[in-house]
């Protein structure tokens, strides 16, 4: 039950890693300069639309630094990650792609690139701009480039183009989409394939580039990181020609100046074309997942975690952490926040009959007091458990033993806000509505509605979580249509329907966590085979990420990688660990999920969890 409020934590959007990350009590202070004031607009006013327009603030002001392709490329963050855990990517970086598979791939590429020079040629007509024409020549020009390589690589491998003529659907619906785009026949565009005037043309070439964007910046991104994954004196690997292509300074180049022509094409379009723009860029992405997805596999693959998976036979169980992990705002700021702005004022006189409570100017000075204590206690306590040198080896007694140490503090800690009577008198509609309105991470809830909503998965989900209120966790998820999750967590002890500034602790240490998920595993009244993934974010979750066949570290919290770090713990990022389970995976492997390898795997958002477990 650990005040994380009171910890510089950051908030987990793309936007929060641009910027100093700010402290959930730092954020404390920012949600009351929102101004909520639920007893007088709880009808009207919603957590979500004042954390929306502030996060949207602070979007825009990073948005306006970045072009547009830049800015389309991280939106649509999601779909690269997709498109990067697809079997055949994977595969492929690993170096143990069926040949093939290669081949196959390959033919159906030359297709693309064919479709990808004439779409260039028809942008390079529209254009109206010198600059812009020469520029798109000299894609045009890489492109056949590109196609140079494939027939060196057609030549290398021995591939007959002729047998391998066969255009795959997949194939086909980017190569059409990718030519009416550039001959003006976009769908809901209003007078579509009419180019009358100059202007209509140089949209078109905008259009054109917009379709084609995507498709060159995740080439080069993947080119970069499989590249970053051989090793330095790796000659090996089967594909490395394909890689060192995709990773050279020529191709970034080529991807570079891509995303600045459509920039430059696109300054002097209106917000409807942009959209235009947008749903074009995103509909390119969606395809290349397909493109990928379609090709044709000759050997058993690692992903996705489900893919095996016998209902009849196997029982997935999920377990995740809740703040900070599901959410971009910790449930301690929440609830501090609604005593807050319901409290009395001070010159407020409280009648007899009403739960006596502190006045919210003495609320706020009792949280910045407690505030202050804790952070300076947590961090001594830290570096009192840590070893005086880092293990050689990974030991989880150890680990074990000093965490129960920061069991005992976190106990402490939690005594004196229930004594401290903060947590006294709050409603509980405040806190339901809270928890309706509490901002999920992208991804997360859909993730789990893919898991618990799949009757042929045989899976449950279990949250838990440090949270003082279960009734916020599942008021959470009972907005996002998951009343199936089964939450653990503290529970507030009411008067009626107020709280009465009491706890009722379950889970409220590392320790209480892992003997909660043992617990959930043992009264599992099954024989078949489970497999476990727990996802979670802080120190308090590391005993069940390592007693977990799979521990997904998620967010980038510095407090946990430095305690596991000491104890010999190693945190593997999860692409470039399953690329390495892909080398030593064949037909009588298998993946060999274990807890308490001391391994642990890093992701950096939902997309990562999503397609490693359930694909695309």
């Amino acid at each position: 039950m650990r005040m994380r409020f009171f910890l510089p934590n950051p908030i987990k959007t793309l936007i929060a890693a641009t910027s100093s990350p700010p402290s959930s009590f730092r954020l404390l202070s920012s949600l009351r300069s929102c101004r909520f004031d639920w007893a007088l607009t709880r009808n009207h006013t919603t957590l979500r639309s004042q954390i929306g327009r502030r996060m949207t603030s602070i979007a825009a002001s990073v948005n306006n630094e970045s072009g547009l392709a830049r800015r389309f490329w991280i939106k649509f963050t999601r779909e690269s990650v997709f498109a990067m855990y697809t079997p055949f990517v994977i595969a492929l970086a690993s170096g143990n792609l069926h040949i093939d598979s290669f081949r196959h791939y390959i033919a159906q590429d030359v297709h693309f690139l064919r479709a990808f020079a004439q779409a260039y040629e028809l942008a390079e007509d529209c254009a109206d701009d010198d600059d812009a024409k020469v520029g798109i020549s000299e894609l045009r020009k890489a492109v056949l480039e590109e196609l140079k390589m494939h027939n060196s690589l057609v030549q290398e491998w021995g591939l007959d183009l002729a047998k391998e003529n066969n255009i795959n659907s997949a194939t086909v619906k980017y190569t059409q989409f990718l030519l009416a785009t550039a001959s003006g026949k976009i769908e809901g565009l209003k007078g579509a394939g009419k180019l009358a005037t100059p202007f209509e043309k140089t949209k078109i070439a905008a259009y054109t580039l917009g379709a084609m964007t995507p498709c060159m910046r995740l080439y080069a991104f993947l080119g970069k990181k499989f590249q970053e994954l051989l090793d330095s004196d790796e000659s090996t690997h089967p594909y490395k020609k394909w890689i060192d292509n995709y990773a050279s300074d020529g191709f970034q180049a080529s991807a570079l100046q891509t995303e600045d022509l459509l920039d430059k094409l696109s300054v002097s379009l209106t917000g409807e074309e942009l959209d235009v723009i947008e749903k074009l860029y995103y509909q390119a992405m969606k395809l290349e997942i397909d493109f990928f997805s379609a090709q044709p596999l000759f050997q058993p693959t690692i992903l996705p975690l489900t893919k095996g998976h016998n209902p009849t036979k196997d029982h997935l169980v999920i377990f995740s952490d809740f703040d900070l992990t599901c959410t971009v705002v910790d449930s301690s700021a929440i609830l501090a926040e609604i005593a807050i702005v319901t409290a009395p004022k001070s010159d407020q006189n409280q009648t007899e009959d009403q739960m006596v409570r502190l006045s919210s100017s003495d609320l706020r000075n009792t949280w910045g007091f407690l505030s202050k204590q804790y952070t300076e206690e947590y961090e001594q306590c830290i570096e009192l458990i840590m070893p005086a040198n880092k293990l050689d080896n990974f030991d989880y007694k150890e680990l074990s033993t000093a965490l129960e140490q920061l069991s005992k503090f976190e106990n402490t800690a939690n005594n004196r806000v229930i004594e401290s009577g903060v947590l006294k008198g709050i409603n509980l509609e405040d806190i339901k509505r809270a928890g309706e309105r509490l901002i999920l991470q992208d991804g997360c809830s859909n993730f789990f509605q893919r898991i618990v909503k799949n009757e042929n998965l045989n899976a449950k989900v279990h949250v838990l979580s440090y949270c003082w209120c279960g009734d916020l966790i599942r008021s959470a998820f009972s907005s996002a249509d998951l009343k199936e999750l089964d939450v653990h967590a503290n529970e507030f002890t009411y008067e009626g329907s107020v709280s009465s500034g009491e706890i009722l602790k379950k889970v409220e240490s590392p320790i209480d966590k892992v003997q909660a998920f043992r617990n959930i595993l043992k009264n599992s009244n099954d024989d078949k085979k489970k497999l476990t993934v727990y996802i979670g974010d802080s120190v308090g979750d590391l005993l069940c990420l390592l007693e977990a066949d799979i521990g997904i570290v998620i967010g980038s919290s510095s407090s946990l990688r430095s305690v596991g770090a000491q104890f010999g713990v190693t945190f593997v990022p999860l692409f470039s660990g399953l690329v390495k389970k892909q080398k030593e995976y064949n037909e009588e492997s298998c993946s060999n999920w274990k807890g308490l390898s001391g391994i642990l795997y890093t992701v950096s958002s939902w997309a990562e969890v999503h397609a490693f477990i359930l694909g695309c």
